[in-house]
């Protein structure tokens, strides 16, 4: 099967909605206030709504890939529910509305990568899923970049109900798209066990992957999502385009991030190794971030954007787990090691809007944000500890084999 094939570049268009969804908040966060009266507050509700819904669908989703196939899966929810999210978000006249827009939007969005990684698992070599989700995860992440400047250009132009019609014209397109070119892999043999939770839960190599899993991405998809606008704003008092700026900063450094970690893991030879690197690097930064309250403005733009390269090795851990797990259990596998990972980032999301009201009521903003990272950066460094008890991956999944 060549590498690049339309159904792929189809799906990779949706992941790239996917990023953008999950992002653009931050950037819209100043007219979202002045129309909406949506506070920080509200804008980290609706974000964490969206990481909920997408991962409270991963089993289904899971389910539904295995029964149906990824073409009709991830077109008929990305058409219902992302083309009818970014509807509600167009319409929206209050807060809740968008808490109901980006619930679906996550909904929307929740099968596209996994479609994506069942077609990567199932029909390409275990040795080259790393580096292959990794570029899926790269190119998708050019919606993030999506998300930050060019949507301030967009906005300014034709202003936001108007962008958000031409991105409900946009998502109904690409799904579309995804139900004519997307070809299902073969189905597995009658002969093959149809798999459960129950064997998934079962996999001992599996169990100190999740906890890492669940709170890696956590870090920069909230930062990058929601709280990098914000502090920003109220700590040195940046306008829209420079936020707008920074956030592509970030963006960019996310897409580098993700390109770089399949290289790397051949380069070290190891899954393990490399996850355990990228992981002390945003670690490092994060503590940094937490130990320097109110840096200049030019160091806050780059520990943004090392928080950006150093947190993406969500697609090496996937292809850790995905090495433990045998081909019944592919579909419902990747899809419950996913969301262990966007429920991670949705939880954490949560539980940042009371962590910032009450350190912002106890401090000046820029401790205030200081509190908000170092609770981001405590469980990734016991999730970093505890993956020190993860076996290496199978042989035939190493990035060397």
């Amino acid at each position: 099967m060549p590498l690049v094939t339309a159904g792929i570049v189809s799906l990779v268009l949706a992941y790239m909605l996917s990023q953008f969804y999950r992002a653009f908040l931050a950037v819209m966060s100043p007219v979202l206030q002045d129309q909406l009266g949506a506070t920080p507050g509200d804008l980290a509700l609706s974000s964490g709504l969206w990481f909920i819904a997408f991962a409270l669908m991963q089993i289904p989703v899971g389910q539904a890939l295995d029964r149906f196939g990824p073409r009709r899966t991830c077109a008929l929810m990305l058409a219902v529910g992302g083309g009818g999210g970014a509807t509600v978000f167009a319409l929206a006249t209050a807060p809740w509305h968008l808490h109901v827009a980006l619930t679906l939007l996550g909904i929307g969005c929740a099968p596209v990568l996994m479609a994506s990684y069942y077609i990567l698992a199932r029909e390409y070599p275990a040795s080259a899923f790393g580096t292959l989700a990794g570029a899926v995860v790269g190119f998708g992440s050019l919606g993030n970049i999506l998300g930050a400047a060019p949507l301030v250009w967009v906005i300014e132009a034709i202003d936001w109900r108007p962008t958000l019609w031409l991105l409900v014209a946009i998502t109904l397109g690409v799904a579309l798209m995804i139900a004519r070119t997307v070809r299902d892999p073969a189905r597995l043999g009658d002969d093959q066990p149809k798999g459960s939770l129950r064997e998934i839960l079962a996999l001992r190599a599996l169990w100190f992957i999740l906890p890492l899993l669940a709170v890696n991405y956590a870090a920069a998809g909230a930062i990058r999502g929601l709280w990098a606008a914000p502090w920003l704003d109220q700590v040195f008092a940046a306008d829209a385009r420079t936020i707008g700026n920074a956030t592509l900063a970030m963006g960019l450094a996310m897409v580098l991030g993700n390109f770089l970690v399949g290289p790397a893991a051949r380069v070290i030879g190891s899954l393990r190794r490399t996850i355990l690197l990228f992981t002390a690097a945003t670690i490092a930064v994060m503590a940094a971030m937490w130990l320097v309250p109110q840096p200049s403005l030019g160091l806050a733009v780059t520990l943004l954007a090392l928080v950006g390269v150093s947190g993406a090795a969500y697609p090496l851990l996937m292809a850790h787990g995905r090495s433990f797990l045998p081909p019944h259990l592919v579909g419902r596998g990747v899809t419950f090691l996913n969301m262990f990972s966007i429920g991670g980032v949705g939880a954490m999301q949560f539980a940042s809007r009371p962590v910032y009201y009450a350190s912002e009521a106890a401090y000046p903003p820029a401790q205030a944000f200081s509190m908000l990272w170092l609770f981001f950066l405590i469980p990734l460094v016991i999730g970093f500890l505890l993956y020190f008890r993860t076996p290496e991956a199978r042989p035939d999944a190493r990035p060397d084999a």
